[in-house]
């Protein structure tokens, strides 16, 4: 076998490996000896994601059995266009946020390296798994790396959002356990395809107990996507972790949203008889709510990390009315949507950042400061994020809004995804607008000379997430093409005998 034949596996192996080398005392006594190995290690991710999704796109759907085990006695990792998408994204990701971390925001705690690996490794298996319980197992890899690298740097605040953010991720996964100790009592199985295979074939003692766990893997998948309710955790802690921390975080909750999509939308799906479709009648309020409410944060916010993480959770909210519309067309723009609000919402997390450091005491609170010495720059940038993030043209936002009104066109939801989607996005052109006029217009004085200026590679990890927006416009055509075969793939599912037969070529 060669390597081309492990490829789906290295994503969570490159990671697991660099951490646990960067453990070791020779390089964790050298931060720029870790800062080389894990810049390295994420180029190296970056292109093992290109190469899945070339694979992907050439030769379908790809199964990696561990220990040469097969479904659904062994543990299997299942590649599609929409989890190799997945991949390629925390992937730049982690490229964006180590570089932005080197320029000094790594020097205020020993292990922020390998955590980042060991979260970039939970992340990555997450999307891979082809099985419920380790889904469980790779969650809990990259929870418990986030818990340290949330108070990463120390503080007060940071403390305090993290005992709430762990006390609430216990309580999930508590839940999750609960959840598939159900699913396997009735199903006897927690591979995904042999679930899908066995829940329409359920008995009628089995369907309350089955829908039951169904429901609890609802909540805990919506704790982690911060869908409503459930959202009160996101903006305290984003909003007091550090800039790369929080950056990295803003493809955590499209973790959650991406189990969604993976089990409610495809194994309790069309296809699972009297058990079809079991959360859409709970997801249609709560996807509504969630923008109404993360609009209205979004306008009460007084500083910008505050305020983006409020856009976060109206891209979960957005991002779940995709999920109930419940079609290919949908799934695909629902996915080109979510690329996009991932990395404009690290980019504005990075941009915080620097605004935080140039404003002195004033940090990125709407109030007036003196000048910031790059205010040119970055009021620049601030421009095309707000773009972005409103979701006009020319940048992909606008893109991604327009394919999801476009999918619920000439449908009876319509009077309801429209408004909430079209004024969610007028309240945040007047958040960003009253934002940007009290960062860069509302100056008392001078520029602040002795303030801190960005590091060439903090304009670097900015300017590639950046960058990726336009990209997404001008190779719109190819974007939106892939993001159709990752819906037709995740729509349609893998039997037990097709994942055999994938797993056999």
């Amino acid at each position: 076998m060669g390597l081309l034949d492990h490829l789906i596996i290295l994503p969570v192996l490159i990671p697991f490996f660099v951490a646990v080398i960067l453990l070791f005392p020779r390089f964790s006594a050298s931060l720029p000896l870790q800062r080389a190995v894990t810049l390295s290690a994420n180029l190296l991710l970056l292109l093992v994601a290109l190469s899945l999704l070339l694979t992907i796109r050439q030769q379908g759907v790809q199964v990696y059995a561990l220990g040469n085990w097969s479904a659904p006695f062994g543990i299997v990792l299942v590649a599609d266009a929409f989890s190799a998408l997945m991949v390629c994204l925390s992937a730049v990701l982690g490229l964006a946020v180590t570089l932005y971390a080197c320029a000094g925001e790594d020097k205020t705690g020993v292990f922020f390296h390998p955590l980042i690996m060991f979260q970039l490794m939970g992340i990555n298996g997450a999307f891979l798994t082809g099985d419920a319980f380790n889904l469980f197992v790779f969650f809990e890899v990259l929870l418990i790396a986030s818990y340290s690298l949330m108070i990463h740097g120390g503080g007060k605040q940071r403390v305090q959002a993290n005992i709430h953010y762990v006390f609430l991720n216990l309580i999930g996964s508590s839940l999750f356990l609960f959840a598939l100790g159900t699913l396997y009592g009735t199903l006897g199985t927690l591979n995904f395809a042999d679930m899908a295979d066995k829940i329409p074939q359920l008995g009628a003692n089995e369907l309350l107990l089955t829908k039951s766990g169904a429901l609890l893997l609802l909540a805990v998948f919506g704790l982690k996507a911060a869908m409503l309710p459930l959202h009160f955790w996101l903006p305290k802690a984003y909003s007091t972790t550090s800039t790369p921390v929080a950056a990295l975080f803003a493809i955590m909750t499209k973790v959650g949203i991406y189990s969604i999509w993976r089990v409610h939308g495809v194994m309790f799906g069309d296809q699972a008889g009297e058990l079809a479709n079991i959360a859409l009648p709970w997801l249609w309020p709560i996807a509504i709510l969630t923008i109404v409410i993360g609009a209205i944060a979004v306008l009460a916010s007084k500083s910008l990390r505050v305020l983006c993480s409020n856009l976060v959770i109206v891209s979960v909210g957005t991002l779940l009315v995709s999920i109930c519309l419940n079609s290919q067309q949908a799934t695909s723009a629902g996915i080109y949507y979510l690329v996009h609000s991932t990395i404009a919402c690290a980019a504005m997390f990075l941009l915080a950042g620097l605004i935080q450091q140039q404003r002195g005491k004033a940090e990125d609170r709407f109030v007036s400061a003196r000048a910031m010495p790059q205010a040119a720059k970055l009021g620049f940038i601030f421009v095309l994020l707000a773009i972005a993030l409103i979701g006009m043209p020319p940048l992909s936002g606008f893109i991604g809004k327009a394919l999801i009104l476009q999918s619920v066109y000439s449908s009876s939801h319509m009077l309801w995804v429209w408004p909430a989607i079209l004024v969610s996005g007028l309240i945040s052109l007047v958040a960003l607008s009253r934002a940007g006029s009290s960062l860069f217009w509302r100056s008392n004085g001078e520029k602040n000379s002795s303030a801190l200026q960005a590091h060439p590679a903090q304009f670097l990890a900015l300017a590639i997430l950046v960058s990726l927006l336009p990209v997404m416009v001008i190779f719109g055509g190819a974007v939106t093409e892939y993001a159709e075969l990752a819906a037709e793939q995740l729509n349609s599912g893998l039997s037990l005998q097709q994942l055999h037969e994938v797993s056999q070529r």
